[in-house]
């Protein structure tokens, strides 16, 4: 018996299902939690519902929501201690509780379907293939076994989500990936999908960018840099992708306080390091970080700076200090 048919019969057996995203879920994660979803449809679950915690703030990501017109739900974990029932709950693109998600650590959880790195997965069915390039791959191989009914709606989500996940077929993409998306091409709205690659940003987003620009220190091939605080997440990442363009550049790591927190982002092709190693192991005694040899991310609580000061400018201050003294030291980079 295939993966796809052993979770069909698994989710035979339940009368609801709520799917739980990783906070500020992405392309892979809602299009997989979309196919999901019609799967478990197609094996008699009538109660089904997407829940998320976060922003939904890139701008790929509100219109992604928005054409395809996802019913999300902020995620409140009453929802979850007052199941009852046959009442699953499903991780998709993460695995564990209390990892990158607001689901309260030694949670059960019924379904994991993932492919990010991840240790003391617990669940009764689990696909974890860290080998594949997106969490929608897989979802994809699901729906072709189980001869789901591929609308427009479903394919171009699915098809977005690999190019988007595998920053177009550039990085950690797998001949599944290739293979899915040429199921997934003659099912798929291509004017859509046009919509979906090129959406429009905002001031915000821009300004974050032109700070990191601007405040970038560059030793032996690396590039550390910050976006200074800013409401808009997802400007600390396209702040990276953008600076990963420069030349001599192998690794990007750029940082940003958004809201209560230090968000961080990494890219790195360069073989040599492994910037999800990098990052966990720098941060993990006040923070959570962690991610692929090639993109990784993290948070640190702001309140291990703030209580410091109440300045927001001598804060600020304090953070590049501190995280550009710490990931320098990481990689061998500090002075002396």
């Amino acid at each position: 018996m295939s993966r796809a048919q052993r979770l069909h019969e698994f989710l035979e057996g339940g009368s609801e299902l709520n799917i739980v995203c990783h906070n500020n879920p992405d392309p892979d994660c809602l299009a997989s939690a979309l196919a999901l979803g019609r799967i478990a449809a197609s094996a008699g679950i009538d109660e089904r519902q997407i829940l998320y915690s976060g922003d939904i703030s890139h701008q790929q990501n509100r219109a992604f929501v928005n054409l395809l017109d996802i019913d999300l739900k902020p995620f409140d974990p009453t929802t979850l201690q007052e199941r009852a029932g046959e009442s699953f709950i499903a991780f998709v693109d993460h695995s564990v509780p209390g990892a990158n998600n607001s689901v309260p650590e030694g949670t059960p959880v019924d379904i994991v379907i993932d492919h990010h790195p991840a240790e003391n997965i617990d669940a009764t069915f689990v696909d974890h293939r860290e080998a594949i390039g997106a969490a929608a791959t897989i979802l994809t191989e699901y729906v072709r076994t189980l001869e789901i009914d591929t609308d427009d709606v479903l394919a171009t989500g699915l098809l977005f989500a690999i190019r988007r996940e595998t920053l177009n077929f550039l990085r950690g993409a797998t001949r599944e990936e290739y293979d899915a998306a040429g199921y997934l091409h003659d099912h798929a709205d291509h004017d859509m999908l046009r919509q979906l690659s090129a959406p429009s940003i905002t001031g915000a987003t821009l300004d974050a960018i032109s700070t990191a620009i601007n405040n970038r220190t560059t030793k032996a091939a690396v590039l550390i840099s910050h976006v200074g605080r800013t409401s808009e997440r997802d400007a600390v990442p396209q702040a990276a992708d953008y600076l990963a363009t420069l030349e001599g550049v192998e690794t990007v790591i750029v940082f940003g306080i958004v809201h209560d927190a230090v968000h961080l982002s990494a890219r790195s092709p360069d073989p040599r390091i492994h910037v999800g190693n990098v990052l966990r192991e720098t941060f993990e005694d006040v923070g959570s970080a962690g991610g692929h040899h090639d993109v990784a991310g993290g948070e640190i609580p702001l309140g291990l700076f703030a209580d410091y000061t109440t300045d927001d400018e001598q804060l600020l201050d304090i953070v590049e200090q501190v995280v550009t003294t710490r990931l320098l030291a990481a990689l061998d980079l500090a002075d002396g």
